[in-house]
């Protein structure tokens, strides 16, 4: 059982015991009422096992085979049916190639055989004002804002906050840097206050969203959609069995906007009047003062009594979620590097298949390490490095000088070429001509 299944069964029994209606149950889960009742009746009959799908780990009995899915694309990607529509396309599949499949088979098939390019629902109404969520801990807005909180009498600081939809509860913290590390210090502290939420609700920022990249020349070109990783928080959302919602504008996070906008006036004057100059005494004025008096003057009352938060499980381990989560391969050697140091596994948790495997290499906010082989922490030390041996300088060549015997005879060493006689004159001191007139 899944640690969603167990969540599952956390609003069955809610339902059951009547807490939360079955209308309420079925919009949590995410399911039809229907559904909901037959979870119930299942659950009464089978006990916690009706929460798993009995199809689980084996393949649907109505999937179709594999060869007419390739059958299908491969007519499909033929000149004829250029530019055809999945629900065109499944109907000329019928009715001229004997293959029957649902529009919204054939859609599936034409993308992922790059045959067409899925499109967003566009939105009828913009903006439109909307109820609040009947639970607290259903949905919880999560911001920054960014401020001349201090007002130039001491550093820059930055307001981490986290609104309830359901009752304008507040949860808040200066930092002094905006980054992940700070954002998953809070959220640690809230979820040890209050639980886990059923969703987190924020803007597109880079803490929240990895962005794909495009060509800054291209921007209006339109692209297949690529499921990009998760960034460090979305990631220990997943592990927490959070849900994680993107709002597409500040409008829609519009409870954690007019908050800030509250702050920005208010909470200033008040910093101001306390004398607030380091972080620590703006920390100590906003939970002392500010927060005490929005908890007074701002909060509701929500319309189901009922609280969305889920316990923290066994299974939850906050250090290890709210972490800077890597992977690293161990080598032969049994060893890692992690941030240019080299780290050497004991020889007591070395375990099999760990030569060559990846690792999950977690640093925790305390700025402690700890690696993880499966569901198996190691332990590991650092380890020097051997010093490479330095390279034996080059030795110059030697010039070989040839041998005596190689340079020939010495006999015209001295002999001046232009010194000596001309060739007729030396014939003439020889008696050439005599010689030839005899």
């Amino acid at each position: 059982m899944t640690q969603a299944d167990r969540d599952r069964l956390v609003t069955l029994r809610k339902a059951r015991k009547r807490l939360i209606t079955q209308g309420e149950a079925a919009m949590e889960l995410g399911l039809s009422v229907r559904q909901v009742k037959r979870l119930l009746y299942a659950w009464k009959k089978r006990g916690d096992k009706a929460v798993i799908h009995g199809l689980r780990g084996r393949p649907s009995n109505r999937r179709m085979d594999e060869y007419v899915e390739k059958t299908a694309v491969k007519i499909l990607s033929a000149d004829v049916y250029q530019g055809f529509g999945p629900t065109l396309a499944a109907e000329y599949l019928q009715k001229k190639h004997k293959i029957t499949a649902s529009k919204e088979t054939v859609r599936q098939w034409m993308m992922r055989g790059k045959l067409w390019r899925g499109k967003k629902e566009k939105v009828q109404q913009v903006h439109a004002w909307r109820p609040r969520r009947s639970r607290f801990g259903e949905l919880v807005q999560w911001d920054t804002s960014e401020h001349d909180w201090l007002e130039g009498r001491g550093e820059q600081l930055y307001l981490i906050a986290m609104i309830d939809d359901a009752t304008s509860r507040l949860f808040a913290r200066f930092v002094r840097h905006d980054t992940t590390e700070e954002n998953m210090r809070l959220l640690w502290s809230y979820l040890e206050k209050f639980g886990r939420p059923v969703t987190f609700y924020t803007d597109k920022a880079s803490l929240f969203q990895t962005a794909g990249k495009r060509k800054r020349d291209e921007p209006g070109v339109d692209q297949d959609a690529v499921e990009m990783p998760p960034t460090q928080i979305g990631r220990a959302l997943r592990e927490l069995g959070i849900t994680w919602i993107a709002a597409h504008s500040p409008q829609a996070k519009g409870r954690v906007e007019r908050n800030f906008g509250t702050a920005q006036d208010r909470l200033v004057k008040g910093l101001r009047v306390a004398g607030a100059k380091t972080i620590e005494d703006a920390n100590r004025y906003l939970d002392e003062d500010y927060l005490v008096w929005w908890e007074r003057e701002l909060t509701v009352e929500a319309a189901n009594a009922d609280d969305a938060h889920r316990p923290l499980e066994r299974s939850h381990h906050l250090a290890a979620s709210l972490s800077h989560v890597e992977t690293r391969r161990v080598r032969n050697d049994y060893t890692l590097r992690i941030d240019g140091t080299l780290y050497q596994i004991e020889r007591a948790a070395i375990v099999s298949r760990l030569r060559g495997a990846d690792v999950r290499v977690e640093k925790r906010l305390d700025g402690s390490l700890a690696v993880r082989f499966g569901e198996r922490y190691l332990t590991v030390k650092p380890c020097a490095v051997a010093e490479k041996r330095k390279a034996r300088p080059v030795k110059e060549k030697r010039v070989r000088r040839p041998r005596a015997s190689q340079r020939g005879s010495d006999w015209n060493k001295n002999f001046d070429f232009k010194k000596g006689p001309k060739v007729w004159q030396a014939a003439q001191e020889s008696g050439y001509k005599r010689s030839v007139a005899e």
